[in-house]
């Protein structure tokens, strides 16, 4: 018998966890172009433009980005001062520096395409676990985890329950209820379902909650708008 995980919810509250994702997904996912392509150079791009940075600010230079440089080998053969001044004003400006350090070693390593595996995807300097999962699962169609700031509040709240003073759970607890709750074959949806629905509903300082599928499982529902607990106690199960 394989070992039991019991930071991990049994598979019957998963399915539902799963169901309820999927089909509010169905009904409120967003278009966003990055969604319109399975070229891993592409999705690499937005993932990278999307650390700390909001969405409605990455569309556009998404657009201008890649016009000027469609594909990965020329983006290795612009000049990095080039590269860093059409990134602007994005900010954080490591970010093209390092963008335009993959282009070169994809071209120079692997025949100008981005590796589909984890392990070769986080040789690269700049791509951390996150972003290897997203390329994984967005371009490549892996069941690979992802945990971003929606994705953690989202799991934090359904399955943990309310922060309190001393902040969130174990990153390690996160990522493997991350992966544990990713329906076989499904990662492309799942983990843009759960993106969403942080971005969307479960938001940090609003929660909707009074619309939210999830109440049934919800260890932090009702919402306390202070963030620190339950209006009343926790229900003794899911």
């Amino acid at each position: 018998m394989p070992p039991v995980n019991r930071h991990v919810p049994d598979p019957a509250i998963r399915r539902r966890f799963q169901r309820r994702l999927l089909r509010w997904y169905a009904r409120h996912q967003r278009d966003l172009p990055w969604r319109k392509t399975s070229d891993p150079y592409k999705i690499l791009v937005s993932e990278v433009m999307l650390q700390q940075t909001q969405v409605d600010r990455v569309i556009p230079k998404y657009h201008e980005f890649l016009r000027k440089y469609p594909t990965v080998e020329e983006l290795a053969g612009a000049s990095v001062s080039d590269v860093a001044a059409t990134w602007r004003p994005l900010g954080y400006n490591i970010r093209p520096v390092r963008l335009h350090a993959i282009a070169q070693q994809a071209v120079h390593r692997h025949d100008g395409k981005i590796p589909a595996s984890l392990e070769e995807l986080q040789a690269f300097k700049g791509i951390g676990r996150y972003t290897a999962g997203a390329v994984m699962s967005f371009a490549f169609r892996q069941d690979a985890p992802i945990l971003d700031t929606n994705v953690k509040r989202v799991l934090q709240r359904v399955f943990l329950g309310p922060r309190n003073g001393n902040g969130s759970k174990s990153p390690k607890r996160l990522w493997e209820l991350s992966a544990a709750l990713i329906p076989k074959g499904k990662a492309y949806d799942f983990n843009q379902a759960v993106m969403d629905f942080g971005a969307l509903l479960c938001t940090a300082r609003k929660p909707n909650c009074e619309v939210c599928p999830m109440q049934p499982l919800c260890r932090s529902y009702p919402w306390d708008k202070d963030n620190t607990s339950c209006r009343k106690p926790r229900r003794s199960s899911m």
